[in-house]
């Protein structure tokens, strides 16, 4: 497997190949870069998903799907 770039959430670094726990670990992500931005995407892609769920709650006549 080729080596690919984590961002560590402990350290808050870039790292290239597996150098740290995996609890600690974002990734893997191709480049650098990606690797920079892995908390924002995680944090975007969750206020995504919470949004997604809060739109599903309901059905079309005020009544819980649940």
């Amino acid at each position: 497997m080729a080596k690919k770039y984590w961002f560590n959430t402990k350290t808050k670094q870039v790292e290239f190949g597996r150098r740290s726990l995996s609890v600690y670990r974002i990734g893997p992500f191709e480049t650098e870069q990606e690797a920079l931005n892995a908390e924002q995407a995680v944090a975007k892609k969750g206020q995504q998903i919470l949004e997604e769920d809060q739109s599903n709650e309901f059905d079309g006549e005020g009544k819980s799907r649940d």
